[in-house]
């Protein structure tokens, strides 16, 4: 249909080329999702035989270069290298005379924000912080788990608008986190994420080892809601037997992790303290019968 006369066409949208230097689990990721939102990824780096696997897999036809190469080629340069080689990398480009005045750089890197491009940045590279708030494992699914996730993105005031519209694209919503708060932010994704998957793991084999057939689906319904109380009511969501001080089961709980696992006890008993101290500090635990399973756990090493 024509558009009315005297009317205004709506600007088409900017499609960027774009080049990844590190095509890991959440490089391959990010640059299939920006190329389904129309943009051009035109090469990558990888450096293991993994990686170059992964990119023709998620990116056939996209070609394999040099570094400096890639962001020859690029109006944006995805640096997706692991967190501690980030700062060795972008030293790399700016020392080597890698073209970068002009091109937005953007990591995705959780523990850092913009500092870390600062030797791109004094060379007139435009720096984003783009970090997906989601775990990937290098699966077919990984793509569409970027549908409604949260991005930890830092940028300067003038390039917030576009990394906004890059966190869009992907399927994502943008949640800008001030430079300083950066190790903070990650931290708390980590501990929550990565520690999660240590516990769950480690109760799943102790259900193996009490002779339960299926760990996962008895652990399933249960971690799901203590997942939604959680999230939704706080420590008030707190049950289990430290929440309501039983000493006694504790103790027993202390008794046989001695016995059968030492690296879980080592976990139960820290967390247990951590627990009744936030119970505490809630309410939840009054002081005289929080007593006992205090000392119940005092009984032990930190």
């Amino acid at each position: 249909m024509p558009n009315p006369p005297g009317s205004v066409e709506p600007p088409e949208p900017v499609r960027l080329r774009i080049g990844v230097i590190g095509v890991g689990r959440v490089g391959a990721v990010l640059a299939a999702a920006l190329r389904r939102a129309g943009h051009q990824v035109t090469a990558v780096s990888g450096a293991s035989q993994s990686s170059l696997e992964r990119a023709a897999r998620m990116l056939p036809g996209v070609p394999v270069r040099e570094p400096q190469a890639v962001v020859e080629d690029a109006d944006l340069a995805l640096l997706t290298v692991p967190d501690d080689a980030l700062a060795g990398l972008v030293a790399g480009l700016a020392a080597t005379g890698a073209p970068l005045a002009g091109r937005l750089v953007a990591h995705a890197s959780g523990r850092h924000g913009l500092t870390v491009l600062d030797p791109a940045t004094r060379r007139g590279a435009l720096p984003l912080a783009l970090h997906p708030v989601m775990t990937f494992t290098g699966r077919p699914g990984d793509l569409d788990r970027l549908a409604g996730i949260s991005f930890g993105v830092t940028a300067p005031a003038p390039l917030r608008p576009v990394a906004e519209a890059l966190v869009i694209e992907m399927g994502g919503e943008p949640v800008f986190i001030e430079e300083d708060r950066r190790a903070l932010y990650h931290a708390a994704l980590a501990s929550a994420a990565n520690h999660l998957i240590t516990l769950v793991v480690q109760a799943a084999e102790l259900l193996a080892e009490a002779g339960v057939g299926d760990p996962a689906r008895m652990l399933r319904p249960l971690l799901s809601a203590a997942l939604d109380n959680a999230l939704q009511l706080g420590d008030a969501g707190l049950t289990g037997p430290v929440a309501r001080a039983d000493a006694e089961t504790v103790a027993d709980h202390i008794e046989v992790l001695a016995d059968t696992s030492p690296e879980a006890l080592r976990a139960y008993l820290a967390l247990a303290r951590l627990t009744a101290d936030r119970a505490l500090a809630a309410g939840i635990l009054a002081p005289p019968a929080a007593q006992r399973l205090l000392e119940v756990l005092a009984g032990f090493p930190r």
